[in-house]
């Protein structure tokens, strides 16, 4: 029984966090544009932000927080504001000229690893979408008599996968061939990345709680 739940924890986990979408995208757009360190820092923050959401399904604090639609509206705005921003960003190296894109790191300052950090955690922690998934989670596998490790085998086992698939992108974009491949297409990569913050914080401020 408890192998069960934790199988049906972990799958469901597993495709929310392998689905493309926008921090997939960043992920994997930092790691062919400026290498796999630097990725890896972009998905820390994910990865926190998505344990920051864990924590409070998993102490209760989430129900407190869902009774209070101030709170959840506001993270919304943020998050939803942070994303365009975001867009913003993309689009606009998107729409640099063709000349600057012939040499895709001459006169680009050294990344900065906490501001990627800050970026991934904003990114999970801004979603308020994230908080709901951890309680449907938590629903899944977490039951009144539940043994006592249950719990931590949960938001750890979690853990474990999202550094997995996070961290998995950050590896496999790195890698020459998908440099190679960002040098070619920077513009259009740019664009995709630009659309999907954009559609995400449209989507975000939209939602209805």
């Amino acid at each position: 029984m408890i192998a069960s739940q934790l199988v049906l924890v972990y799958g469901t986990y597993l495709i929310a966090t392998a689905s493309p979408g926008p921090s997939n995208m960043a992920i994997m757009a930092t790691a062919m544009r400026d290498g796999r360190v630097p990725a890896l820092a972009l998905a820390a923050g994910v990865i926190t932000g998505s344990l920051f959401w864990a924590i409070l399904a998993a102490t209760g604090l989430s129900a407190v927080l869902t009774a209070y639609a101030q709170a959840l509206f506001v993270i919304k705005i943020v998050g939803g504001v942070y994303l365009l921003y975001l867009a913003f960003r993309a689009g606009r190296s998107a729409l640099k000229p063709v000349s600057d894109f012939a040499q895709p790191n001459a006169g680009r300052a050294p990344p900065h690893y906490r501001a990627l950090y800050r970026q991934g955690l904003l990114m999970h922690v801004g979603n308020p979408k994230a908080i709901m998934a951890w309680m449907a989670i938590m629903s899944l596998g977490f039951r009144e008599d539940a043994p006592a490790g249950m719990l931590p085998a949960i938001v750890g086992g979690c853990a474990i996968l999202g550094a997995i698939v996070f961290g998995g992108y950050a590896l496999l974009f790195s890698t020459a061939s998908m440099v190679t491949l960002y040098t070619r297409l920077q513009r259009w990569i740019e664009s995709v990345l630009s659309a999907v913050f954009a559609i995400a914080g449209l989507k975000l401020l939209a939602w209805q709680n």
